[in-house]
């Protein structure tokens, strides 16, 4: 466990620069197509902006000063290259971009499709090749039953390549369903039988519906297609991976997953102190989600703290001790974090209604949207009245065994031992609200360096050791 919060940093220094995980970046030759350049300019140019934001994620960073230097040129407009996201790739970064007073951004690379709420964006995905024919051998070894019901999704970074994988498939399997990728966020209620999700749309012709659908994605395994397997978990998935050109049924147990994400809701249940993750600036309603969580753990008795530590990792989340559960409020995309590796297990918004929201019910549909459990959303559900004490019903957790409470109470009156909440600040008898936070620290043996005024003896400044903490330059001599 040791080595989850620290390391020597050898692994770092013997590291070697490379593209990295992603998808390679391209020829030189091809910058102008891959980047779609000319639509870049319009984009620009029509909207009459000064300074630019260009985002890249960290495979295609090696092209930013190229397409810079061409965009530039293009339309006079000053361009600003984000190099680290405050938060994931996928996601618009527009507290970055206000940092350089930017007009819009430029969003280059893979892209989670969340609508943003202050900037103008223009998402370029890049133009990945893609072979069709090989896609198209793999689609019909998967389905040999040319009536089969299939909704075809992919990555983005393929979707300039659908329409011609389009008619390549439609006129040998007519039940075949396209989806497609929708920047903007649509708007108008839904037509029925249509689905809106994670930036795709598309038109369900199955006569049971999407569940007598199959579906299959174009991309390589990933954050995007676990997050459509668990949202759309009454259909099969299969998929075909670009890069290695082969296809396959997905064995994903998504059984087992929902399982995990499942324990996690009791964990929540049991939980006294939760910390609300800000996961993302730059998500349209990300304000109003915080809101929700707040009343929600309030009105379950329950204690929330709210922190902005940028890209989680165990090491900055080991440092809230006192906190008994995160959660995460980012993207579709993000909001599915493995924590099995952090001190403190890190789940969703829909997890927490689950576990807090006495009226909502599992029903086998995954939500990891967290705009859909917003008041006037689809899959909103009020929260039900308080219950009065006199008719709790006792409730025993399923991890540990032990009586818990499992009501609502009343907004007005928190529900919190007094003996916890107020003590006695001095001989005057003055009352003062102790929070968790600063019970824990209170119990704890080592509250870090403390002044000692008067007690520490006063000693002469010495001169303190010269070079770099790997070979001081007095170390040959001590030897």
């Amino acid at each position: 466990m040791a080595t989850a919060f620290s390391s020597d940093g050898a692994d770092a220094l013997r590291r070697e620069l490379g593209p990295g995980l992603g998808p390679a970046p391209p020829a030189r030759r091809d910058l102008e197509d891959f980047y779609e350049m000319g639509r870049a300019a319009a984009f620009v140019q029509s909207g009459g902006f000064r300074k630019v934001a260009l985002q890249f994620p960290d495979e295609l960073l090696a092209d930013a000063a190229a397409v810079a230097a061409r965009m530039e040129a293009a339309t006079g407009a000053e361009m600003y290259v984000l190099g680290d996201t405050t938060y994931g790739s996928c996601c618009v970064d527009e507290v970055a971009a206000a940092h350089a007073g930017a007009g819009a951004v430029l969003h280059y690379g893979p892209a989670c499709l969340s609508p943003c709420g202050k900037l103008p964006v223009l998402h370029i995905f890049g133009r990945q090749p893609l072979d069709i024919g090989r896609c198209v051998e793999a689609f019909q070894e998967l389905y040999p039953d040319r009536q089969s019901h299939v909704v075809v999704l992919s990555d983005v970074i393929y979707s300039h390549a659908m329409s011609e994988l389009e008619q390549q498939l439609c006129p040998e399997y007519p039940n075949v369903v396209f989806s497609r990728v929708v920047c903007e966020n649509p708007s108008g209620p839904t037509p029925p039988g249509e689905v809106r999700q994670f930036g795709r749309q598309f038109l369900v012709q199955a006569p049971g519906g999407l569940q007598d659908c199959a579906m299959f994605y174009v991309g390589a395994e990933g954050l995007a297609l676990t997050s459509f397997m668990l949202t759309w978990n009454c259909c099969p998935f299969s998929s075909f991976n670009p890069t290695t050109g082969c296809g396959r049924h997905e064995t994903l147990n998504v059984n087992r997953a929902l399982m995990r994400r499942l324990y996690l809701v009791e964990r929540i249940r049991d939980a006294q102190v939760v910390g609300i993750l800000v996961g993302t600036l730059g998500v349209e309603g990300y304000l109003a989600v915080l809101q929700h969580l707040r009343k929600l753990l309030h009105r379950s008795g329950k204690r929330s703290y709210t922190l902005a530590v940028g890209k989680p990792n165990p090491a900055k989340l080991a440092n809230f001790l006192e906190v008994d559960i995160f959660v995460l409020v980012a993207c579709a995309q993000n909001s599915l974090l493995d924590s099995s590796e952090f001190y403190r297990p890190v789940v969703t918004p829909y997890e927490l209604e689950l576990a807090c929201n006495p009226a909502r019910k599992w029903t086998g549909n995954y939500l990891t949207d967290f705009r859909d459990l917003l008041p006037g959303a689809c899959a909103h559900i009020e929260l039900p009245p308080a219950v009065p004490e006199a008719e709790v019903i006792p409730d025993v957790s399923l991890i540990t065994g032990e009586m818990r409470a499992a009501h609502l109470c009343d907004p007005l009156t928190p529900q919190l031992p007094p003996s916890t909440t107020l003590a006695c600040r001095d001989q005057t008898r003055a009352l003062v609200e102790i929070s968790p936070a600063a019970s824990f620290l209170e119990s704890r043996s080592w509250r870090g360096l403390e002044q000692q005024l008067g007690q520490t003896p006063v000693s002469k400044a010495v001169q303190g050791r010269r070079g770099i903490a790997i070979a001081y330059e007095d170390e040959g001599h001590e030897q």
